[in-house]
């Protein structure tokens, strides 16, 4: 589970081997959540909704770079 960023204590991270949609793990503490690439929006999880923002802006703001660390990851999954 590469590390890609750590953001105010939250880890951001994105595996390999993973699933559709390209999408990054985030967690702090007993909290996780996944969040959709594409879409800069929650798939599932239960981060505070103070967390949640500042990932979802780091998403939209490192989108391509997000992007392309996952398909370099999931190199048999198909770019979407």
């Amino acid at each position: 589970m590469p590390v890609f960023e750590f953001l105010d204590g939250i880890k951001i991270s994105v595996f390999m081997n993973d699933h559709v949609p390209p999408h990054i793990h985030a967690s702090i503490g007993e909290y996780e959540s996944l969040i959709d690439i594409n879409k800069v929006a929650l798939i599932v999880g239960n981060l505070p909704k103070n967390h949640l923002r500042k990932v979802l802006l780091f998403v939209k703001t490192n989108q391509m770079e997000l992007l392309e660390e996952f398909y370099n990851l999931n190199p048999t999954i198909k770019r979407i």
